[in-house]
């Protein structure tokens, strides 16, 4: 701070607020050797030879310090979250708790289960039951919900909506640490096959409204949505503008009032359409029984091997995903930064986003023209996007933080293009600016098709 020439002043205030109560003095004390610290760097260093300098900067309009949990948090209560589910596993724990302290505020109910199965399940049925409803977890709990998801899946239910910290696995792994190599599984967990959407955004504000929307889609599509959050977005602190709430409302999709039921004496909970989404009623309604199972079932709930209406419900089920495709614009889906005539695409998605962003930059500095391609939504897949800014690329490097650059393989099943190079990095640390651009520059001098990055 001395060198930089901070404003010491708001470097004490930063140091008091660790020490309250009876430890006030201590803070006292931990001032008083830091200002010797501070005063002996500008008195002894030449800071002519470090020409980096600090200021405040002005604000324009509301500001906040917020971390990926809290911004999921937040979402949540904006998009009228009513139960919560979680057991306890780093860095999901965080959110859990912070929504644990405001829950009587939002008349939000938070529980913790006794393991992620009875979290996956207890969510579920609240869906079930009208409540909207969540559950959060990394990777190793998320291996326990897999059964449950399918149950949801088949189920019909209208969510739950589960974010998913992905840390550095497998197993264990490194539980403090972040990764991107849970996108395969989330993308294909649990057997059989049922729909699922699976979003990924890139830094704290996109998690904020990613997350409010999976509630609607939740709702809209009546299946499980699957938020990916990065380790590192969740824990991170970022400075980001208050959130602006315009145009965001919420959407509980095609729920029946009573007298909709009123009006007829044959209600179908997995009623056959066009859309594939059936109207949905709430236990207790009037006129709005219904049956629901694990099981293959047919329009009324029951259980049926039927060949025919097997092919049907089948088909039903998984005509939400194209739908939702079709509904849901590109401009959620992927976001191409940068001039779309550059001749090299990075590709990249989640936390990675920050850092290539930045990386581009020192690569223009340096004579090399590229743009980032980054991928959100990975169910729903925006194919056509993803094809059209590729075929425009001489050359194409994916940027992930896992050892098989699973993103690259997804763009690779969804649009037969393989991409070029890959940049790698997962040793637990995410990537920055300096990885991107060495890594580039090392597989545009050298013909690489792969390169991993390590700083540790």
């Amino acid at each position: 701070m001395g060198l930089v020439d901070y404003d010491f002043d708001l470097a004490t205030a930063a140091i008091r607020e660790g020490f309250i109560g009876r430890k006030v003095a201590l803070g006292d004390l931990n001032v008083s050797a830091a200002r010797h610290g501070f005063n002996y760097a500008k008195k002894n260093f030449d800071s002519n030879a470090f020409p980096i300098r600090l200021r405040p900067q002005p604000l324009n309009g509301k500001r906040m310090m917020i971390r990926g949990v809290q911004a999921v948090g937040i979402a949540k209560v904006k998009a009228g979250c009513g139960f919560q589910t979680y057991y306890p596993i780093t860095p999901a724990t965080d959110e859990s708790e912070y929504l644990e302290s405001h829950q009587k505020d939002y008349n939000m109910i938070v529980v913790q289960t006794e393991d992620e199965i009875s979290a996956i399940n207890m969510a579920t049925g609240a869906a079930h039951a009208g409540l909207r409803s969540s559950t959060s977890t990394s990777g190793p709990g998320f291996s326990l919900m897999a059964e449950g998801l399918g149950w949801a899946g088949i189920t019909e239910a209208p969510g739950p909506v589960v974010i998913l910290y992905q840390r550095a696995g497998p197993a264990t792994g490194l539980p403090t640490r972040t990764e991107q190599a849970d996108l395969r599984f989330v993308l294909h967990a649990a057997h059989g096959e049922f729909p699922r959407m699976v979003i990924a955004p890139g830094d704290a504000v996109e998690t904020y409204y990613d997350t409010f929307d999976a509630f609607n889609y939740a709702d809209r599509y009546q299946l499980p949505v699957i938020v990916l959050v990065d380790k590192f977005i969740a824990s991170t602190y970022r400075d980001v503008p208050v959130f602006n709430d315009d145009g965001m409302k919420v959407d509980r999709g095609n729920m029946l009032k009573d007298e909709d039921l009123a009006k007829s004496t044959d209600y179908r909970r997995y009623q056959f359409n066009e859309l594939g989404i059936s109207p949905r009623a709430i236990p207790g309604q009037k006129g709005g029984i219904f049956w629901t199972t694990g099981d293959e079932h047919d329009e009324y709930g029951h259980i049926t091997e039927a060949a025919e209406v097997r092919v049907k419900m089948m088909t039903k089920r998984m005509r939400k995903i194209d739908l939702a495709g079709e509904v849901i614009p590109d401009s959620k889906k992927a976001t191409l930064h940068g001039p779309s005539t550059a001749p090299l695409t990075l590709i990249g998605w989640g936390s990675t986003k920050g850092s290539i962003l930045d990386g581009i930059d020192d690569l223009k500095a340096d004579g090399v023209e590229a743009n980032f391609l980054q991928i959100r939504y990975f169910n729903p897949f925006p194919t056509g996007l993803v094809e059209e800014v590729l075929s425009r690329a001489k050359r194409t490097i994916a940027v992930e933080n896992n050892y098989s650059a699973q993103m690259a393989g997804v763009i690779r099943e969804n649009t037969g293009i393989a991409v070029d190079s890959k940049v790698v990095k997962f040793d637990g640390r995410p990537f920055s600016q300096n990885e991107v651009y060495e890594g580039v520059k090392d597989i545009l001098k050298n013909r690489t098709r792969q390169v991993t990055v390590s700083h540790a």
